[in-house]
């Protein structure tokens, strides 16, 4: 286990502006149902022999009932729709582009991070730094950011980091620090997450789970010119191996081809594990953050927790206030957007910020596979 927190020194990092970036395709868990539910009639009628002789399990129906006690997820927004609903393909129809033009995951960059820079006050050529952080990358190189950077029409420097549904919180840290030691003044910080792309949905135990978004956030030396500057106060980052969230697809694969097409080429958990053992880490973490910090818990105004699954969220912020939160303190946007990994909490900063007064606090927080837990404070300014 490592943990680093950073929280001393006179330069003072804001976050000045976010953004979002929301794909227009919504798939409600009664639509995703219907098409799981085909794809199970297919599959034990095409195996039906087998499965009479016990050679192989028949596979079960998903209800919406199901999914939403399980997890608090409704909806989710997709990049395309119809591949995933049919259910002899039951995965994104998504084309590769020329390299001459923007890639996907750039395309969904620059919505999000116009968005942000607008909020900031900031021209692109104001940027010193971007930051591609995400659980997944299109390509491996060239680098995510370098291809946004360069659309945008920025200068400086940009890499691409993964640290799975931590990225934006890591990434945030990373931004702090390149400001704080002077390398850069402003950073952008940039979460396209089309997670849809590794969900296997033909497993009925994870196949509700995932939606795609992106998000963006600007982090500068100076407040910006919008009425909800956010000064962040600490930052805290852990990580823990498990093997309990995985996904073994990588470059490597084509060198053994009796590897191909495993199902643990895609997302794969053991929930119930990561639930007992991420729920209280995570929730040490921020007291631990909060103590150092001298800040009781009951001055938070609020918790942008993870968007991963609702128990876990009400678990995590019962332990840190001692009591259970309300949805004002531990706004939900995982109902409509599903797990976004590294962008849920910052879609949920995005949408529940506004309303904070001088002086108020807050903690966003992301934690995930690795595992790997983030957590940042932040104060009004």
């Amino acid at each position: 286990m490592t943990g680093t927190s950073v929280s001393s020194g006179a330069k003072e990092v804001y976050l000045t502006g976010t953004g979002l970036y929301t794909p227009p395709n919504s798939i409600s868990n009664e639509e995703l149902v219907e098409s799981f539910n085909q794809f199970v009639d297919l599959h034990n009628a095409e195996h039906a022999d087998a499965i009479a002789a016990g050679d192989m399990p028949a596979l079960a129906h998903s209800s919406a009932e199901f999914i939403e006690k399980a997890s608090g997820i409704r909806s989710r927004f997709v990049v395309n729709k119809e591949g995933i609903l049919d259910p002899h393909r039951m995965t994104p129809n998504i084309s590769e582009r020329p390299n001459d033009e923007p890639s996907v995951m750039c395309e969904m960059a620059l919505i999000a991070a116009r968005e942000a820079l607008k909020t900031a006050g900031l021209e692109p050529e104001d940027l010193d730094a971007v930051i591609c952080a995400a659980s997944n990358m299109q390509r491996a190189y060239p680098a995510m950011a370098v291809e946004i950077q360069s659309a945008l029409g920025s200068g400086g420097f940009a890499f691409d980091m993964n640290v799975a549904c931590s990225s934006a919180t890591f990434g945030l840290q990373q931004a702090r620090d390149a400001i704080r030691s002077g390398s850069a003044r402003h950073v952008l910080v940039v979460n396209p997450e089309i997670c849809t792309g590794h969900l296997n949905f033909r497993d009925r135990d994870s196949h509700f789970i995932f939606g795609d978004v992106c998000t963006a956030m600007i982090l500068s030396d100076q407040p910006g010119p919008s009425e909800s500057n956010f000064r962040v106060l600490d930052s805290r980052l852990q990580t823990m191996f498990s093997n309990n969230i995985r996904n073994n697809f990588g470059f490597l694969n084509r060198g053994d081809e009796t590897g191909v097409g495993k199902a643990d080429k895609l997302f794969v958990q053991e929930g119930r594990k990561v639930f007992k053992e991420v729920c209280p880490a995570v929730a040490a973490q921020i007291n631990d953050q909060l103590a150092s910090l001298d800040i009781a818990s009951g001055d938070l105004k609020r918790l942008w927790l993870h968007q991963a699954n609702l128990n876990m969220n009400v678990l995590i912020a019962k332990r840190v206030l001692g009591r259970d939160a309300t949805t004002d303190e531990a706004p939900v946007i995982l109902d409509e957007y599903a797990n976004t990994s590294s962008a849920g909490s910052v879609i949920a900063f995005h949408k529940h910020h506004d309303d904070f007064d001088v002086g108020e606090l807050g903690v966003l927080s992301s934690f995930g596979a690795g595992y790997s837990i983030g957590s940042v404070v932040l104060q009004r300014c």
